[in-house]
């Protein structure tokens, strides 16, 4: 059985990577909805395909729900 970058939701994105995102998505220096150039333009390029395969098609709004939703949940487990 194969896993893809889908199946593993952000697992792959480094904590430090997700608060760069979400850095850009406050300060509004990363469009949304998110393309490569976007991300490759915040130093995400090594993540973009995860993060374009899972949050390409949402607005602002919801980017940034799921960003602090993933932070916060790792942030809370010791």
């Amino acid at each position: 059985m194969t896993t893809n970058a889908l199946d593993l939701g952000l697992v792959k994105v480094t904590t430090e990577q997700l608060r760069t995102l979400l850095r850009g998505i406050h300060r509004e220096t990363l469009p949304c909805p998110l393309t490569p150039s976007g991300l490759a333009g915040h130093g995400l390029q090594d993540v973009s395909n995860t993060l374009l395969g899972l949050l390409r098609h949402l607005e602002r709004p919801a980017v940034h729900a799921v960003v602090v939703a993933v932070l916060a949940e790792r942030l809370a487990t010791p």
